[in-house]
């Protein structure tokens, strides 16, 4: 302790000549002057740079180097005879990854709520080794998004576990990751079990916030489970259903670790989502397209927005029944 008390003494005549200097009021951006410049660094100054990208064109890595171009990219993104027909477009990719997206977010995210629920109900019921069950649905959210990846790609390749298995019934093998539909099957699934109990977590603590004497209240007036459920548990986890469902948007919409390492996108464009275009036209292709690529990230950041804003609209709209009520 005589330790620390010196350590800080060093500082003391520097904070009361910054305070005589700045004033009380003005002190407390010296303390968050380090956190700031970490964002500007890493946060802010990146988005100006990808926005100096996207309004360029050419190949060339340098922006100094690179011509300003205004929103052409943006045209070519969205340049379309016909916005239902992807072949009329004139970067078709583009607009078949973001139909991949909206398809694979829709289901992923509605299959997400609806068995993170189904679990959490179940979790939170007096259950023999429930703790242990807790662990179990909540360990693949402890482990990288590649290494689930690779394990469901060893397990699923063509030379996998499950092919050996049919193989040793005497059935034909399976093109798990190589069929079209098979494969964005598996993209969902996957990314369904690497996930799930996170937001399982959320929905469990909003279940054991419920008071216990709703609960008692209705089996007092002997309502059936079906209607505690639809009429008070629901009801009441209503708030964090709705940060799990943006939550679960926002990351499906994100989604690229998983895929990226099952399918790379393939087979064709049947697993290429908005985030693996953006990867490819910018690095994985032989010319890298750093504008288009800047200019497909920029779409993507505003839509992430929209959901941001519609998870404050409907965070406060339901704080906002809840007073009243």
């Amino acid at each position: 302790m005589r330790f620390l008390a010196f350590f800080f003494n060093l500082f003391e005549p520097l904070f009361r000549l910054s305070q005589k200097w700045l004033g009380q009021s003005r002190l407390a951006w010296l303390f968050v002057a380090p956190n700031l410049l970490v964002f500007g660094v890493f946060t802010f100054l990146p988005i100006v740079i990808n926005v100096v990208y996207a309004t360029s064109a050419g190949v060339a890595l340098m922006p100094s180097e690179r011509p300003y171009s205004g929103l052409e990219n943006f045209e070519i993104l969205f340049e379309c005879r016909d916005y239902f027909d992807f072949q009329s477009c004139r970067k078709d990719v583009f607009w078949r990854a973001i139909g991949n997206t909206l398809k694979f977010s829709t289901i992923q995210v509605t299959l997400m709520v609806f068995f993170s629920l189904l679990t959490a109900l179940v979790l939170n019921r007096k259950i023999i080794g429930r703790g242990f069950w807790r662990g179990v649905f909540f360990y693949p959210v402890l482990l990288s998004p590649v290494v689930v990846a690779l394990i469901w790609k060893w397990l699923l390749q063509s030379q996998g576990v499950f092919n050996a298995v049919l193989i040793s019934a005497n059935q034909a093998p399976i093109d798990w990751l190589t069929d079209r539909h098979w494969a964005f099957f598996w993209t969902l699934f996957v990314s369904i079990w690497a996930h799930m109990g996170f937001y399982t977590l959320i929905l469990l603590a909003g279940l054991q916030a419920i008071p216990k004497d709703v609960y008692e209240a209705a089996l007092m007036d002997k309502a059936s489970p079906w209607r505690t459920l639809t009429h008070i548990t629901l009801p009441l986890l209503m708030p964090n259903l709705i940060v799990v469902l943006v939550l679960a948007m926002i990351r499906a919409v994100q989604v690229f670790d998983e895929v990226f390492v099952l399918t790379g996108g393939g087979p064709g464009s049947a697993t290429t989502f908005i985030v693996q275009f953006i990867y490819q036209t910018g690095f994985a292709e032989q010319i890298h397209l750093y504008g288009l690529a800047a200019a497909a990230s920029l779409a993507l950041a505003v839509g992430l927005i929209m959901l941001t804003l519609l998870q404050l609209k409907l965070t406060r709209a339901k704080d906002a029944g809840q007073k009243v009520r």
